[in-house]
């Protein structure tokens, strides 16, 4: 198996054990997540070809939906709400 498709494995393990914890703890482990990802996307993109990379991108797209739009609305400047979990 090539590298890239190992460090694709334990990045999605990684993501799954981000994801069940508390919302206060997952800010952390999930912006490293979503930092990472695109390059380790065009990495298997260049190495595997194009279809894994829309595959790929497809799904990182669907688990980080909601903070890649938040980040949208704030780069827009439109509001953009945090979840209740966060809002002190």
């Amino acid at each position: 198996m090539s590298p890239p498709l190992v460090l694709g494995c334990l990045w999605v393990l990684a993501a799954a054990v981000t994801a069940m914890l508390p919302m206060r703890r997952q800010m952390v482990p999930g912006l490293t997540l979503l930092i990472v990802a695109p390059v380790l996307l065009v990495w298997i993109g260049l190495v595997h070809g194009w279809l894994w990379l829309a595959i790929g991108l497809f799904a990182f797209l669907s688990m980080f939906r909601n903070p890649l739009l938040y980040f949208l609305r704030r780069a827009l400047g439109r509001p953009a709400r945090l979840p209740k979990e966060l809002e002190k």
